[in-house]
């Protein structure tokens, strides 16, 4: 049976007239890094002076660069020559302030258009760069056009806990917003401006052939790797509770070919934590021993034991569930090894890594407490409900 075709908002853009006119004769920006391509994979920023009378005149590329580069949490520089004349200005430096683009370099414009593959996950920083353009933006006086694509996870299960105040940050900048959201970034974007009154409401190019319960395997589009340690749809399907190993001293597999499926440590007994993880017969899962020795990130040249996260069934499996329970059984098997990771991270001293990445320190503190795994369970759906009713506003797809 033939897979459904999806257009993304860019090949509207370019194609329809309807969409077409909104840009023509306009001066334009764009915040776009390597994934903005049209479905032939065309890159589509070199296309839009071609087919359109549109003036490019400045280039905004996020987190990772505008080909996507550089590892997380490294500064991006910018490009003087560009893209067609048009400089490259980084999003993403050394400090806080450098991921709000300055206002000289949005003042003059007619419009900025923002085309970014997303991943489904609160933790993913696209779609804050967004959220700061659009700021930005209205106060320059400049309209914001999102082109929409598809949420690779699908629109239709809400899953993991919403971040609390106080514990907001480039991986998690609004309250009130769950791990997986099954939002697009056009409705991502609609859902910033009215709930959290970030910047005016943009213009939304849409998806077309998109239903909420089609995931990445369910249909054809194109589909480019966002990120350096995203290189596939199945590592998107586990991102959700797999970079929670970021605010530990796991190895969530950065520096192999699989990073977010494999996860490990010099320490673990590979056979002992998958033998926990199935016992807890969680939904479209299996855990295989596994030993790897990561090139780069923690335990660089080391071999480390664990296990890769085998998903079964992507409709039954549970992303961030999965990624709690991998920390859970690491927590009470080698007691003596495990820790929380410290230091800063994304721009944030005070808080530690996992309660930014969980949205709250509730889990932390379960851990720590050797609380039973229901009780891990409970409070990682919290808020969930509440979330739905006030998305259901904001959503463009049936």
């Amino acid at each position: 049976m033939a897979l459904p075709l999806v257009k993304c908002g860019a090949d509207l853009l370019l194609s329809e007239e309807e969409f077409r006119s909104l840009v023509d004769g306009k001066r334009v920006g764009a915040v776009v890094n390597h994934t903005a391509v049209t479905g032939d994979y065309s890159f589509w920023p070199l296309l839009l002076p071609k087919l359109s009378g549109a003036r490019l005149e400045v280039i905004f590329s996020p987190e990772h660069g505008l080909w996507g580069a550089q590892q997380d949490q490294v500064p991006c520089p910018g490009e003087a020559g560009g893209l067609l004349g048009a400089p490259v200005v980084s999003l993403y430096g050394k400090d806080h302030s450098s991921l709000r683009p300055a206002v000289e370099n949005i003042r003059g414009l007619d419009v900025v258009l923002f085309d970014i593959q997303d991943v489904g996950s609160r933790y993913y920083t696209y779609v804050y760069t967004l959220a700061y353009v659009m700021e930005e933006a209205a106060r320059a006086g400049v309209q914001v056009m999102v082109l929409d694509r598809p949420n690779p996870l699908g629109g239709a299960i809400v899953e993991g806990p919403v971040l609390k105040s106080g514990f907001e940050s480039f991986v998690g900048r609004f309250a009130g917003l769950p791990v997986r959201h099954g939002m697009t970034v056009g409705e991502l974007a609609l859902y910033f401006s009215e709930s959290h009154h970030v910047g005016r409401k943009p213009t939304v190019v849409p998806l077309k052939g998109w239903s909420r319960e089609l995931t990445v395997f369910d249909y054809h589009a194109p589909w480019v790797s966002p990120s350096p340690n995203m290189p596939a749809p199945e590592t998107a399907l586990v991102y959700p509770g797999m970079c929670l190993l970021e605010g530990t001293n796991l190895s969530e597999g950065r520096g192999t070919t699989r990073p977010f499926e494999i996860f490990g440590a010099p320490w673990l007994d590979a056979f002992a934590i998958s033998d926990f993880l199935n016992c807890l017969g969680l939904p479209g899962v299996r855990f295989r021993p596994h030993r790897f020795i990561p090139t780069f990130h923690k335990f660089q040249g080391q071999l480390c034991s664990g296990a890769q996260v085998h998903v079964t069934d992507c409709y039954a499996f549970r992303p961030f569930i999965t990624g709690a329970a991998v920390i859970h059984a690491a927590s009470r098997l080698v007691p003596q090894y495990f820790a929380w990771r410290t230091g800063g991270y994304e721009f944030v001293e005070h808080i530690p890594a996992i309660d930014l990445l969980f949205g709250a320190d509730s889990f932390r503190l379960l851990i720590d407490s050797h609380a039973p795994f229901s009780d891990i369970i409970a409070v990682s759906s919290e808020g969930v409900d509440s979330f739905k009713k006030i998305r259901s506003e904001y959503l463009l797809y049936g």
